[in-house]
């Protein structure tokens, strides 16, 4: 740019200033990120039944956004803090290794769920419904709601079968290709960030107890919904679905 700068205008100016001067006007070097088309046909819906949900919550019930991380062995490289002409060295640890953790957060209470498994499939999944039955006994809580995203472990027919043999549980699913309605996956970030972003540990299960100890010490992730689930669209679904429900009970009084 400096170069360009000589040569359009005349003025010669080191690489440094340009810096500056990008800085000034509010632009910075980083990374860009991948994103996929967020169009689902049935986004407004999908956000409203799961805000509805959240906004119907009472005693005996929870709301649980879930998702999978995956730990890799082989570390996620990235930027962090080192002295200045320094460049800190990560060691690659010669064969990969996978572990898949799944992860339910409770937005009530900010607390994390969790188990891990060898490969992502639909077992994993499953494990994770078991262990929420495990930690929220049917005495204590008659509904729990579980949010996931359209992978296809969640669509599964075991995923299927496993739910109408446990009627406490709901899932519901978030709109294709809208990470940014799971607030788990700002939590699942901070895990990339404390443990496996420039990591050095030599063995796997070193780096999943890592993964363990940070969601077991640091939490609560006390995330509320994002503004995607209070636009115009979604408001107007919801109320939609409120009115829906109302005639519904009504019908049902009737036939009573």
């Amino acid at each position: 740019m400096a170069v360009e700068v000589q040569v359009r205008r005349g003025i010669q100016v080191s690489a440094e200033t340009v810096r500056r001067w990008l800085h000034e006007l509010g632009w910075e070097w980083k990374r860009a990120k991948v994103v996929a088309k967020d169009d689902d046909p049935q986004r407004g819906e999908k956000l409203a039944r799961i805000r509805l949900a959240f906004e119907q919550l009472r005693a005996g019930a929870a709301l649980f956004f879930a998702d999978e991380l995956d730990i890799n062995l082989l570390p996620k490289v990235g930027y962090q803090w080192m002295p200045k002409g320094e460049q800190v060295e990560v060691m690659t640890p010669g064969t990969n290794e996978k572990r898949y953790l799944a992860g339910a957060l409770d937005l009530t209470t900010g607390t994390i769920t969790h188990c891990v498994w060898y490969r992502k499939q639909t077992g994993l999944f499953l494990d994770l419904l078991e262990t929420l039955d495990r930690t929220y006994p049917a005495p204590l809580f008659s509904h729990l709601t579980v949010v996931a995203d359209n992978a296809k472990i969640h669509h599964a027919h075991k995923v299927e079968k496993w739910l109408a043999a446990h009627p406490r549980f709901e899932l519901l699913y978030l709109p294709t290709y809208c990470p940014r309605a799971n607030p788990i996956e700002r939590a699942f970030g901070d895990v990339h960030d404390k443990c496996t972003r420039n990591h050095t540990r030599k063995r796997m299960w070193h780096l999943v107890q890592d993964v363990k100890r940070h969601l077991l010490a640091n939490g609560p992730w006390p995330y509320a919904l994002s503004d995607l689930y209070y636009t115009a669209e979604v408001t107007a679904a919801v109320e939609a679905l409120q009115t829906a429900d109302s005639s519904l009970a009504a019908l049902s009084q009737l036939a009573a």
